[in-house]
């Protein structure tokens, strides 16, 4: 499942990140799936400060403690606030022109895929940010992901992974859900993103619900805490060994 290298050609994330690092303002990163409208992420968003950050973001960077592994860093928000709390983080994100950005901005930053199985440093917390689930792609790589966990989380340590329940998309007026409960699991999406002329690959995300992602846990050794909820579906949830 490793990602790296991730070539310039084929990060348009990276891109938006370093031109509004450098340029101090950035174009539209555009978001395309097979299942939804084309959507958007503002890049601006990518640099928020503490203050600005959603209520579970800041809940999980208060509680993260000891050496701590930001994952999927992009810009690195999240380890440059650690930082300004006297906290310790590594930032590991796949793309190289996101990892000179955070660099450049004092992160302690690394290119780095949370499934390269020569990755073996252990953290006392793993942050899983910005709907952190997504990195596990689809519900048949859970187990990957749980494996990964173990070798990553040190003893007594901690994952804190925010997701969101889509189930909210399926809500007919009745109140009832229209979920087709022999297809894929409905939190499984497809994206692909374009900055500029430049178009990444179409990659899986998962968004998942708590009661499942707490049944994968248990069969993977883990137990589950739901930290906190946010004001639409999503969650913070702890992670650790049993």
């Amino acid at each position: 499942m490793s990602k790296l290298p991730l070539s310039a050609a084929k990060d348009p994330m990276g891109a938006a990140i370093y031109e509004y690092h450098t340029e101090g303002k950035a174009a539209k990163l555009r978001v395309f799936s097979s299942q939804f409208d084309e959507d958007e992420i503002p890049v601006a968003d990518l640099f928020r400060g503490f203050d600005e950050m959603p209520y579970l973001e800041k809940v999980a960077l208060e509680m993260a403690q000891g050496s701590i592994l930001d994952v999927g860093a992009g810009a690195g928000c999240h380890s440059i606030a650690l930082g300004q709390m006297g906290k310790r983080a590594t930032a590991i994100d796949i793309s190289p022109l996101s990892v000179q950005v955070m660099r450049e901005r004092g992160v302690n930053a690394r290119a780095a895929d949370f499934f390269d199985p020569t990755f073996v440093e252990q953290y006392d917390t793993v942050l899983l940010l910005m709907n952190g689930s997504g990195i596990i792609g689809r519900v048949e790589n859970i187990g990957k992901f749980f494996d990964r966990l173990k070798v990553l989380v040190r003893p007594g340590g901690c994952a804190l992974m925010d997701s969101s329940d889509l189930r909210y998309l399926y809500e007919d007026e009745d109140g009832s859900f229209a979920i087709d409960l022999a297809g894929d699991y409905y939190g499984e999406l497809d994206y692909q993103m374009q900055y500029r002329n430049i178009k990444g690959g179409v990659f899986d995300w998962l968004y998942i619900d708590f009661q499942t992602l707490s049944y994968y846990a248990e069969q993977n050794g883990f137990r589950v805490k739901l930290v906190a909820e946010g004001e639409h579906y999503d969650y913070l949830a702890k992670l650790t060994l049993l």
